[in-house]
C-alpha cells in the first residue's frame, strides 16, 4: 500500500499538486449527515405517515426505531467514515418527556442531540419539520390562506430559530436552521402571486427577531414540485434567490430540487457573487424522485470542483439529504458519506497552477487535456491511505463490517 501511495503522490507532485497539502485542507471541511436516513424519515412522533410529496421506497430490515437505535447506527456509521462530520437533525426527531406539539418544542426536547454532539465534539444543524402534520391543511403550511394554518407553523419555525441558537452556544459551533415548506398544487393554479405573497410574509415574521448569526444561520430552501404538486409549487427557486438576496439570508441549493437538466453546481459561483454563504442538500435526482444515495457521478464532481477551486468550503455548507429503504441504510449512509469527501479529494488534487494557466492563456486544449488525464490519475492509493490516517475500512472492507453489524444488531430488530 505505501509503495502504491508514493507513486501516487509522485504522479501528483510531476503536476505540482501536493497530496499532503490536499489532506489538511480536506480535514478541515465539514459535511453533514442527514439523520433521517437511518429512520426512513419518520421521526419520534409516530402519529403520521410521510406527506409533503415524500415518499421513501422499500422496506429493508433494520430501521431505527427510537432514538437510541439511531444514535446506535449513526456512531457505528461514522466509524466506516473519514473526514470531518456535523449531523442535520429534523424538529421530529425531538425527545420529549411529554407529548409536544411542534409549536411547542424548545431546546429540552433535543438535550440527548446535543449531549451526544457535544461529547463527539461535532456540530449540528437543523430543520423545521413541516410535513406529515394534521396543520399541513390542503397541503399547504406557510402559504395557507387560513391565518391561524400561517401562525401554527410560523411559530413552529420562530422555535427552530431559537433552538438552531441554543444547539450553536452549547456545542460553540454555529448551526445551521432550513426551512422548507412542500406548499403547491397537484394542478395549475389560477393565482399564484396571493400563495407567494402569503409565504413572503410569513417569512418576514419568522425572521423578524434578530438572532447571533455566531450561534444560528438561518437558511431557505427552493423545490421544482413535489408528489401531490407536480404543477406549481410557490418556493420556487426564483422566489427564494430573490427572499435569500434581499434579506441576507443562506439560499439552499438542493441538488434533486431542480429541472433533471439542471444542475447547481452551475449556480454556486452565481450565486456568492451576491450572497455571503449558501447551503447545499447533496442528493441525486432521477426522474420524479430528488433523493437517491450521491454516487460518484460528473455532478458530484463539478459540485466539489467547485467548492474547491473557488475557495468557497468556509462559505459553502454541505449537507446530504436521501433516504432509501431498499439498501441497508447505514451502507447508503457510508456511501454517500464516502463519495462526497472523495469528490473533494478529486477537486484538491486538480492541478490548479497548470490548469489556471492554461485557462488564462486560451490554451484550451492544454485545459482540456489536463482535466481529463486527471480522471485516470491515480487516486484509489491516496483515497486508501486519507481513509487509513483516519482510521476507517479501506476500500471494501467497509461493506463486510457492514454486514456483520447487521447480523449483530439490525437482524434482531422487528
Amino acid at each position: 500500500m505505501k509503495k502504491s501511495f508514493d507513486a501516487a503522490v509522485a504522479s501528483y507532485a510531476a503536476l505540482g499538486v501536493d497530496v499532503e497539502k490536499a489532506f489538511k485542507r480536506l480535514d478541515s471541511i465539514a459535511v453533514s449527515m442527514h439523520c433521517w436516513q437511518g429512520d426512513d424519515v419518520q421521526g419520534f412522533e409516530n402519529t403520521s405517515s410521510l406527506d409533503g410529496g415524500l415518499a421513501v421506497t422499500g422496506n429493508y430490515p433494520g430501521r431505527a426505531r427510537n432514538a437510541k437505535e439511531l444514535r446506535q447506527d449513526l456512531d457505528f456509521a461514522m466509524t466506516l467514515i473519514p473526514g470531518k462530520k456535523r449531523l442535520n437533525l429534523h424538529a421530529i426527531y425531538a425527545e420529549s418527556s411529554k407529548k409536544t406539539d411542534r409549536d411547542a418544542l424548545t431546546e429540552k426536547d433535543f438535550a440527548n442531540w446535543i449531549k451526544w454532539a457535544k461529547e463527539r465534539r461535532m456540530g449540528l444543524d437543523f430543520n423545521p419539520t413541516i410535513f406529515s402534520h394534521p396543520m399541513m391543511k390542503n397541503g399547504l403550511s406557510l402559504t395557507h390562506p387560513d391565518k391561524a394554518v400561517r401562525n401554527y407553523w410560523i411559530k413552529h419555525c420562530i422555535g427552530c430559530r431559537h433552538i438552531g441558537e441554543a444547539i450553536g452556544k452549547a456545542l460553540k459551533n454555529p448551526c445551521v436552521t432550513n426551512i422548507w415548506i412542500p406548499d403547491g398544487y397537484k394542478d395549475t393554479p389560477y393565482d399564484r402571486l396571493s400563495p407567494r405573497s402569503r409565504l413572503k410574509d410569513s417569512l418576514d415574521a419568522i425572521f423578524a427577531e434578530k438572532i447571533d448569526e455566531k450561534y444560528n444561520r438561518d437558511a431557505v430552501e427552493s423545490k421544482l414540485f413535489g408528489i401531490g404538486a407536480e404543477s406549481c409549487t410557490f418556493g420556487s427557486s426564483e422566489f427564494y434567490l430573490g427572499y435569500a438576496v434581499q434579506n441576507k439570508k443562506l439560499l439552499c441549493l438542493d441538488a434533486g430540487h431542480f429541472h433533471p437538466t439542471e444542475v447547481i453546481s452551475d449556480k454556486i459561483s452565481s450565486c456568492l457573487l451576491f450572497l455571503d454563504e449558501i447551503l447545499l442538500h447533496v442528493s441525486r435526482g432521477v426522474r420524479w424522485d430528488s433523493d437517491h444515495v450521491i454516487t460518484l457521478n460528473d455532478e458530484l464532481q463539478a459540485i466539489a470542483s467547485e467548492i474547491i477551486r473557488h475557495g468557497f468550503e468556509k462559505r459553502v455548507h454541505i449537507g446530504l439529504d436521501y433516504f432509501d429503504a431498499s439498501i441497508n441504510r447505514i451502507a447508503a449512509w457510508t456511501i454517500g458519506m464516502r463519495n462526497m469527501s472523495k469528490a473533494l479529494l478529486l477537486a484538491l488534487l486538480e492541478p490548479a497552477a497548470l490548469l489556471k494557466k492554461a485557462e488564462n492563456t486560451f490554451d484550451f486544449t492544454a485545459r482540456l487535456a489536463l482535466l481529463e488525464e486527471c480522471r485516470t490519475l491515480d487516486f484509489a492509493p491516496v483515497w486508501d491511505e486519507y481513509c487509513n490516517r483516519a482510521g476507517v475500512p479501506v476500500g471494501t472492507e467497509w461493506l463486510e463490517t457492514v454486514r456483520k453489524y447487521e447480523a449483530k444488531v439490525l437482524s434482531k430488530r422487528n
